[in-house]
């Protein structure tokens, strides 16, 4: 990995730590685990959603609603399955 990418990994990370516990425990495994096995345009769908606001993240990601945006939406329902689909017991803390 180059230091450019490596820097842009750091700041992908730290834009996906929101200070919201339920936001975290969603987005950051996600990253880890999946991020880097999308598409580049899925991976510039994650970096949108990631800029979004923490209220409008925290409503579709908690399933209550999900994204107008059927590409959000897509991705939306990519981290909810992951999370649904993750071995919690191997999980360390954020």
């Amino acid at each position: 990995m180059s230091d450019n990418e490596a820097i842009a990994r750091k700041r992908l990370y730290w834009h996906s730590r929101r200070g919201m516990w339920e936001l975290d425990l969603l987005l950051v495994p996600f990253l880890e685990a999946r991020y880097d096995q999308l598409s580049v345009e899925d991976q510039a769908r994650y970096r949108e959603l990631i800029a979004g606001e923490d209220q409008d993240l925290f409503v579709w990601l908690m399933r209550r609603e999900w994204p107008e945006d059927p590409e959000l939406r897509r991705i939306v329902k990519m981290i909810v399955e992951h999370a649904e689909t993750t071995d919690r017991s191997r999980r360390q803390a954020l």
